[in-house]
């Protein structure tokens, strides 16, 4: 569904598969300045909107995905993931129950499924799914709590689902930041993307996704067996990484450019982008026994790494939440 924002003067659209907003308004380092300040928000309306009420909403999802969601409380927002029997990611869900239904957004093109498969899960539980990307679009704002949104917004966190009609219009004076912005902060902060840090393999210890969207002490669900297996025994066979790129590149390597170590693939780039002070770095799985200090090679481009998920992850250890950047 494409934004109304991309009529903007200087919009540019992101790559695909964002297509459907813009990337940038025509000064992308100004825009990750003024979203950072709370001045800007993001159009990220191509992302997908599901609502699920009922009152046996929030044990049913307990029962089917990661997070521990049975004792949710209104208005606190909160992420889960759902896996397959193997333990890997499927889908993502960051979501917030209002009081009477679950309130959520997934990755574009990714919608369908999840209503498809809960719709299935339902049996005779009183629970009502539905997508409601074409009456509610997705805006990110730091700190949106401080904001009075229009009537009808959902809060979720940092994000708002805006009533659809209202997405042309500027929330609270606003200025436009594009999703390069947008996109800079999340890679600084950590912050894997489904799609994008994990492909057809990912489980959810390999990009650090334990306790932000994984609930270790839960009862049982899909994937659980996996997940218990690699936290108590094993080590999760890659790693995310975080890399500073050589800034006298002059091309982002892409999503899905090759990692090398010595000449030797050993992963692939997730995201990259340029950051008003960072200047250009990126998000890639590599090979869980890859030394932390080696230098690294994405499509032509020298990286060192920083580290996210540690090689030793699994086996109780627990990532230290000061590896994850935190801009807010």
């Amino acid at each position: 569904m494409r934004s109304p924002l991309l009529d903007t003067p200087g919009a540019v659209a992101a790559e695909t598969p964002d297509a459907d907003v813009a990337g940038h308004y025509g000064d992308p380092f100004a825009e990750q300045r003024a979203l950072l300040a709370g001045e800007a928000m993001v159009d990220r309306s191509n992302r997908e909107v599901v609502r699920i009420s009922g009152p046996d909403r929030l044990s049913w999802l307990n029962s089917l995905s990661s997070q521990k969601l049975d004792n949710l409380k209104p208005g606190e927002a909160t992420q889960t993931l759902f896996l397959d029997a193997q333990g890997r990611v499927e889908h993502h869900l960051t979501l917030v129950d209002d009081g009477e239904a679950v309130w959520g957004h997934v990755e574009p093109g990714t919608g369908a499924d999840l209503v498809t498969f809960l719709d299935k899960m339902r049996f005779m539980l009183r629970v009502e799914v539905a997508d409601v990307t074409a009456d509610y679009a997705v805006v990110s704002v730091i700190d949106a709590g401080r904001l009075t949104p229009p009537e009808g917004t959902i809060v979720v966190g940092d994000d708002l689902l805006l009533p659809r009609d209202l997405l042309a219009g500027r929330l609270g004076g606003l200025r436009l930041a594009g999703l390069w912005a947008y996109e800079a902060l999340r890679i600084e902060e950590h912050r894997p993307r489904l799609g994008f840090e994990t492909d057809h393999r990912a489980i959810p210890h390999e990009v650090g996704w334990i306790g932000t969207a994984l609930h270790l002490s839960k009862g049982c669900y899909k994937g659980q067996e996996t997940v218990a297996r690699v936290h108590n025994l094993g080590h999760p066979p890659r790693r995310l990484v975080f890399l500073h790129l050589d800034g006298s590149a002059d091309v982002l390597p892409g999503h899905g450019t090759p990692v090398l170590n010595a000449g030797e693939e050993v992963g692939f780039v997730g995201s990259s982008a340029r950051h008003h002070e960072l200047g250009p770095i990126a998000l890639a799985l590599v090979k869980r026994t890859v030394p932390v200090d080696v230098p690294l090679d994405a499509g032509g481009v020298a990286a060192s790494q920083e580290v996210i998920v540690p090689p030793d992850a699994g086996r109780n250890v627990q990532i230290d939440p000061a590896l994850r950047r935190r801009i807010r």
